[in-house]
C-alpha cells in the first residue's frame, strides 16, 4: 500500500512520507472544519433546509479536494468559501428571490468558471485587473463577513439614528460570544492546530453547561441528498448577471491567490509556474458547479490548507486524507446541527476569519491615490451595502476614471474599460444585490 502511495503521489520525491502526509491532512482537516457549521449556520437563514447544506458543504468539499488530490496532487483542500456564503443569504434577503434562484446564478457561475479554466481567458482576466482591486475585493469581504459576526451574535446591533450600535452585554450569547472570541484568539495567538476548530468546541462546551445548547444526537445516518433544487431561467427572467459575475470574480481570485500562495509555501512553484495549475482550477470549479447542484455557495481552494503544509505535507495524498475525514463527518449532523443554531459558536469564526482577509491590504499602493482610492471604495460599500457586487462594480468604475484623469489610461487593460461601462448601466439601471 505504501510502496503504491509512494509511486502515485512520488512521496520519495517531495521529501515526505505516508506517515508525514496523513498526519499534515488531519491537521488540515482540523484547521477547516469549521466550515462544516458555519455554511450551513449562514445559508439555512437565506431558507435552504439545513440538512440539505450540510451535505452540499461535504459532497462539494469532497468532490473539490479529491479532484485537488488525485489529479493536481497539490496539498490543497476545497470547500465552500467563507464571504460568498454570507453573500448569497444577503442577496436572497435584499432581492426577495427564492434561495433556488441564487443557487442558478452559482451554477451558472461555476460553468462559467470551467469554461475559463480550459482557455486562455482565465489567465487574461487575472493579468487584467489590478492588485489594488484583488486586494481590495479580499479585504472587503473580510469585513462583509466579520460585520455579519458581530451582527449576528448582539455585538453590533441596529440603530435608527446612527444604523449600528453596540450591543447589549447583558445577552447571554453576547457574552457567549465574546468568549468564544478571545479564547480563539488566545489559541490563535499561541499558533495552536485548528485553533478555529478547538475555539468552536470549547464555545459549545460552556454553551451546554449554561443551557444555550442541547443535543438531540450526535451520530446517525447521513441526511438523504437534495438534488438539483435551483432555478436557472429566473437568473435571466430576473437579470442577475452581476451576482453572477461577482460569484464568478471572487471565486477565480481567491482561489488562483491561494493556489499559489500555498505552491510557493511548498516550493512547486519553479520560476513563476505553477505545476497543473488547470487541473487545480478545475478542481475548484467542479466543487462550485456540484455544490450549487445539491444546495451551497461557491468554492474554493483553502488558506488553512498552509497549516497542513507547515506540517510537512507536499503532495496530493495529504489532500486524500482531508477528502476521507470529510466523507466521515457526513455521520455526525446531529451534532453540527446543534451547534450551528448557536450563533456564539460560529460568530467568532467570521469575525477571526474577517481578520485573516485584511492580509493584502499591505499590498497596496496607498500613497498612489489612483490606486488607493477605488480599492477604498470596495472597503467602504462591500460592507455598507452589504452587497459584494456593489463592492466590485464601484472599484471597476473609480479605477479606469482616475487612471484616464491622472493621464495613465494606457496603463489600463482594455478589458476594465468594458466592466466599468457595464457596471455603470448596471448600478444605473439594474442595481446589483
Amino acid at each position: 500500500m505504501n510502496k503504491a502511495l509512494d509511486k502515485y503521489f512520488k512521496l520519495n520525491q517531495h521529501g515526505t512520507n505516508v506517515k508525514t502526509e496523513v498526519l499534515a491532512g488531519i491537521t488540515t482537516f482540523l484547521a477547516m472544519a469549521y466550515i462544516l457549521v458555519v455554511n450551513p449556520a449562514i445559508l439555512s437563514a437565506a431558507g435552504i433546509p439545513f440538512n440539505q447544506v450540510f451535505m452540499a458543504t461535504v459532497i462539494s468539499a469532497v468532490i473539490g479536494t479529491l479532484f485537488m488530490a488525485l489529479f493536481a496532487k497539490h496539498p490543497i483542500a476545497i470547500a465552500p468559501g467563507m464571504g460568498l456564503n454570507a453573500y448569497f443569504t444577503s442577496v436572497v434577503a435584499s432581492t426577495g428571490l427564492t434561495y433556488q434562484t441564487i443557487l442558478g446564478t452559482v451554477f451558472i457561475a461555476g460553468l462559467l468558471f470551467l469554461l475559463l479554466s480550459l482557455t486562455p481567458l482565465r489567465e487574461a482576466l487575472i493579468r487584467a485587473i489590478p492588485d489594488s482591486l484583488k486586494f481590495g475585493i479580499t479585504a472587503g469581504i473580510g469585513l462583509f463577513i466579520a460585520f455579519l459576526g458581530l451582527r449576528m451574535s448582539g455585538i453590533v446591533v441596529a440603530n435608527p439614528d446612527n444604523l449600528v450600535t453596540f450591543g447589549d452585554l447583558h445577552r447571554s450569547v453576547t457574552l457567549l460570544t465574546i468568549f468564544g472570541l478571545f479564547v480563539t484568539l488566545i489559541l490563535l495567538a499561541r499558533r495552536v492546530t485548528g485553533a478555529l476548530f478547538i475555539g468552536m468546541a470549547l464555545t459549545a462546551l460552556v454553551g451546554y453547561f449554561t443551557g444555550q445548547l442541547s443535543f438531540d444526537g450526535i451520530v446517525s445516518a447521513p441526511p438523504v441528498p437534495v438534488f438539483f433544487d435551483m432555478d436557472v431561467p429566473g437568473v435571466f427572467s430576473q437579470g442577475l448577471y452581476a451576482t453572477v459575475f461577482a460569484f464568478l470574480l471572487v471565486t477565480l481570485f481567491d482561489t488562483t491567490g491561494t493556489l499559489i500562495g500555498v505552491a510557493e509555501q511548498t516550493g512547486a512553484m519553479k520560476n513563476g509556474e505553477f505545476p497543473r495549475a488547470k487541473s487545480a482550477l478545475l478542481a475548484d470549479a467542479t466543487a462550485t458547479t456540484v455544490g450549487s447542484l445539491f444546495g451551497t455557495s461557491p468554492t474554493t481552494a483553502y488558506i488553512e490548507s498552509t497549516t497542513g503544509v507547515a506540517a510537512g505535507g507536499r503532495t496530493g495524498l495529504t489532500s486524500l486524507v482531508v477528502a476521507v475525514l470529510l466523507m466521515l463527518s457526513m455521520f455526525v449532523s446531529p451534532l453540527v446541527g446543534a451547534i450551528s443554531s448557536l450563533p456564539a459558536i460560529t460568530a467568532p469564526a467570521l469575525i477571526i476569519v474577517g481578520c485573516f482577509m485584511m492580509e493584502g491590504l499591505a499590498r497596496i499602493q496607498w500613497k498612489q491615490f489612483d490606486e488607493a482610492f477605488p480599492a477604498f471604495a470596495i472597503l467602504l460599500m462591500m460592507p455598507l451595502t452589504a452587497s459584494i457586487a456593489t463592492g466590485i462594480a464601484v472599484g471597476f468604475i473609480t479605477y479606469p476614471v482616475l487612471k484616464l484623469a491622472c493621464g495613465k489610461g494606457k496603463e489600463v487593460h482594455p478589458l476594465l474599460y468594458i466592466f466599468g461601462l457595464v457596471f455603470i448601466v448596471q448600478l444605473a439601471f439594474f442595481p446589483a444585490h
